[in-house]
């Protein structure tokens, strides 16, 4: 294996697992307030960041697949 599609699968891996971190944070920590500077973080940018680091991950593995 070269070390460029296992630096693509590690990539894919790890946004994998952020994505599941923000979906737990949707699904089952949604009532634990995230407090920033003072400031309450709502839930919506935890839902925009899973779908992107799903797409991420996706991607990553797709691309770590495909023929050279």
């Amino acid at each position: 294996m070269s070390p460029q599609i296992l630096a693509l699968r590690v990539a894919g891996t790890v946004f994998g697992l952020m994505c599941l971190a923000q979906l737990a944070r949707l699904l089952i920590f949604s009532r634990v307030d995230v407090v920033v500077a003072g400031h309450h973080l709502p839930l919506w940018p935890s839902a925009l960041a899973g779908i992107l680091l799903a797409a991420l991950s996706v991607w990553m593995w797709k691309v770590s697949y495909e023929p050279r």
